[in-house]
């Protein structure tokens, strides 16, 4: 007998049994949710589904969205391992709308990324999705930097970013009085929003396109029905089996995995290549002082994204300010490798280096030698892909099984930033693929 399963539905009703619940809460109470989810956890032996999208962060979601709005027919399923959707990557991000400057021209970042801002600004003002298109400056501080961020001005510029421009010295006061640099290029497309936010709202839709949410199911096996075809009429129709680590089952015809930090164990589970292998960096962040301190609010500081010029030595983009939907101003992040790929908790983390950064990167000294300004801010932990050398992966990565179950998967490998600002941008490839792939 298989246990039953937690399943939250869609408008449709497809899960089975009749034991109501409630969305568990993200972050607060239910009244502090912009679209309360629809349908109820409801009981059953089992489950089936056409697709099943393992991940529930705001790739899986804009997927799974995608999929079932192009394919209303099919019946599609959404499993996430924690109680509540996007906790991870999407919850723990500067939450910045990147406009697709730094990015290779015609890498899949470089194109996502210029076509998912668009998406996402068009889909926030359709769903009443509060954000805040503050722009971003890139500055340079030190002569040697120039030619740096001249060549991406230009690499914007072959990327289609729009609205790009070089501006100087009095330019950048007039933009961020408190910023001091030689030169800057200004990013008037950049924004910020609250992802977790849009990626509650893809799930919304996707349940009330008909799609079901199964929480609190850490999957533990992906593998072929043993069931000899002509004995289970399941093994037929719904040849592959997902298991959990509390022996529950869903059966399915197809998988994409969108496993975030997982997404190389998740891939091994389909027999598919352990490379690229998932390398977890934290990063902490610092916050300026917020009004409700005992001390003077500093976030006027800061009027917008600010980032230095990126040194290519360094994966990241460096340590900069990024204004927070909330009023609030984060500085950082920092970039340590994470012994734990959920490990958001500090060990070795320096206030007075993160501050001779910062001001590195462009304001005044003078306004933020005294470190008692700054408080310890949140922290995320990033998904890093490495290859069989041990390079950084730079682009996305999408992937296949091998064998017959190959046939069925389409694995989400790598998609650090910018996947967040490309999640709509992504989940329209996937799908395109997924048609390809599976003759849908």
């Amino acid at each position: 007998m298989v246990p039953a399963l937690r399943v939250l539905c869609g408008a449709c009703g497809r899960a089975r049994g009749a034991s109501l619940g409630v969305f568990p809460r993200a972050g607060g109470p239910a009244a502090r949710r912009p679209w309360p989810l629809c349908g109820a956890f409801r009981s059953g032996s089992t489950s089936s589904f056409d697709v099943v999208v393992v991940g529930g962060g705001i790739v899986g979601l804009a997927s799974a969205r995608a999929l079932i709005l192009r394919h209303p027919a099919l019946s599609v399923g959404v499993l996430e391992k924690e109680k509540d959707l996007a906790v991870h990557q999407t919850g723990h991000n500067s939450g910045v709308i990147h406009s697709g400057i730094y990015y290779k021209p015609e890498s899949l970042k470089a194109k996502l990324c210029v076509q998912g801002a668009a998406l996402i600004y068009e889909y926030c003002n359709q769903k009443g999705i509060s954000y805040k298109q503050c722009g971003k400056l890139i500055v340079a501080v030190e002569q040697e930097e120039i030619p740096r961020l001249q060549a991406l001005y230009e690499r914007g510029l072959q990327n289609g970013v729009q609205g790009l421009r070089l501006i100087q010295q009095e330019d950048i006061k007039k933009k961020e009085p408190y910023c001091r640099g030689l030169m800057a290029i200004d990013c008037p497309y950049t924004g910020i929003v609250d992802y977790r936010q849009i990626a509650l709202s893809f799930a919304h839709d996707f349940q009330e396109a008909g799609g079901s949410v199964i929480t609190d199911f850490e999957v533990k096996d992906i593998e072929m029905a043993k069931e000899s075809p002509s004995r289970s009429k399941d093994g037929m129709k719904y040849p592959i089996v997902i298991k959990n680590t509390k022996r529950e089952e869903i059966r399915c015809q197809y998988v994409v995995t969108c496993a975030g930090l997982y997404s190389d164990r998740i891939s091994e589970l389909s027999g598919c290549s352990p490379d690229p292998q998932i390398v977890p960096f934290r990063g902490d962040y610092l916050l300026l002082k917020p009004e409700k301190s005992y001390l003077p609010e500093k976030s006027y500081l800061v009027k917008g994204n600010i980032y230095p010029v990126p040194d290519s030595r360094f994966p990241f983009l460096g340590v900069h300010f990024t204004p927070r939907m909330d009023g609030s101003i984060w500085l950082g992040p920092n970039a340590v490798l994470a012994f734990k790929r959920e490990g958001y908790r500090p060990f070795d983390f320096s206030a007075r280096d993160a501050v001779d950064i910062i001001v590195t990167c462009s304001i005044s000294s003078s306004q933020l030698t005294n470190t008692i300004l700054l408080c310890r801010g949140p922290a995320g932990v990033r998904a890093q892909a490495l290859d069989r050398e041990g390079n950084l992966v730079e682009d996305f990565v999408f992937d296949g099984g091998v064998g017959d179950i190959g046939n069925r998967i389409l694995h989400v490998r790598n998609a650090p930033s910018p996947a967040a600002t490309s999640s709509l941008a992504i989940s329209g490839m996937i799908v395109d693929e997924m048609q390809q792939r599976f003759e849908l």
